[in-house]
């Protein structure tokens, strides 16, 4: 058994109920006839397992946003995994993945249910991980765009904090300033006070209850922080 199994295994929390519950139905259900996978239910905080079935849900809408799923995207998507969480993983999750583009995704009801069971942290970098399997081709399309900013919203995903992670992936000249949450025109002070502010906002020690494997990509997200402070003091020559 992979990670996701051993997630799984570990308790899926209140991901086993409501809308996400239901979408992943079959999938769930050929699991829990595994006796190494654990039926216990009912957790109220952000388990493992319920983020990573989470992020399968939300990762099925964002490729069926054009109205098509494509091998392509299908590799595109594994690969992700792979690298991310490595070969038996990827194949599990890839595995149950298939299972849910079947199926009509209530975006907006999913995103309710996270939004009232998942600490603002973990939705933070469940938003960072959907931009980074939608970029997984080279390139965001407008209407993957499009779903991640809709389920963004219904997840209670702050504006800021949005345009935020969105400038990590789809760069403008701004994306600096958008990253840090503030305007071009903001004084150096101001610069530095976003940046501490940011660095701890998005630091990986903030979503450490979801796993050694699921920080090491929050420190993706940390990093991009720091690159972007980085370059407006180049660019300004603050010391």
């Amino acid at each position: 058994m992979g990670k996701f199994g051993k997630w799984i295994a570990g308790g899926l929390g209140w991901a086993v109920f409501g809308p996400i519950g239901g979408i992943l139905g079959f999938a769930l259900g050929a699991m829990f006839e595994s006796p190494e996978v654990s039926q216990k239910r009912g957790y109220s905080a952000t388990t493992t397992g319920s983020f990573a079935m989470t992020l399968l849900v939300l990762v099925a809408a964002v490729m069926k946003a054009d109205g098509r799923v494509l091998k392509s995207e299908l590799n595109y998507v594994k690969k992700y995994f792979v690298q991310a969480f490595g070969e038996d993983s990827a194949a599990e999750a890839i595995k149950m993945l298939r299972d849910i583009l079947q199926q009509n995704i209530p975006t907006q009801s999913i995103g309710m249910q996270i939004k009232q069971n998942m600490d603002y942290a973990s939705r933070l970098q469940l938003l960072h991980l959907l931009f980074g399997v939608a970029q997984a081709d080279g390139k965001v399309d407008i209407s993957e765009l499009n779903t991640i900013a809709s389920i963004a919203g219904y997840m209670g995903i702050g504006s800021k904090d949005f345009e935020s992670i969105k400038s990590m992936f789809v760069e403008d000249v701004n994306s600096a300033y958008k990253i840090l949450e503030v305007d071009q025109h903001a004084s150096d002070e101001e610069i530095k006070k976003a940046y501490r502010k940011m660095a701890v906002k998005y630091h990986p020690d903030k979503v450490s209850h979801l796993g050694e494997d699921f920080q090491i990509k929050a420190k993706e997200k940390f990093q991009k922080v720091n690159e972007a402070y980085e370059k407006i003091k180049k660019e300004r020559g603050i010391a």
